[in-house]
């Protein structure tokens, strides 16, 4: 494509790396609190979390929202336009199940 982005590389640069695309599938069920978020996405760091979910936030696809309570209570979770990614990930989850970790199983084996 002259002088633009592909569309699967600028979806790729909104919703893909590494955490987004974790954070988003975590956040399919339903509000997340960020502790929970951080246990169930895995190895990142909370200034990692923490900025990808900004981002996410900054491209509309979460929801912060802050209750006023003490301590103050933080939850995250899906906007409508981040719900349009629910089959994608679905698709993705499936697609993990099926080839993505025997890929990983067979690198991890040859090492």
């Amino acid at each position: 494509m002259k002088g633009g982005k592909c569309p699967v590389e600028a979806a790729i640069d909104v919703f893909g790396g590494k955490w987004k695309s974790v954070i988003l599938y975590h956040l399919l069920p339903g509000a997340v609190r960020f502790n929970e978020l951080q246990r169930r996405v895995g190895d990142v760091t909370q200034r990692m979390l923490t900025k990808q979910l900004r981002d996410l936030e900054d491209s509309g696809l979460i929801h912060r929202e802050v209750y006023a309570e003490v301590p103050p209570k933080v939850e995250y979770s899906l906007t409508k336009k981040g719900r349009t990614l629910d089959p994608i990930l679905q698709d993705l989850k499936v697609w993990g199940e099926k080839y993505a970790m025997n890929i990983l199983k067979k690198k991890k084996d040859q090492k």
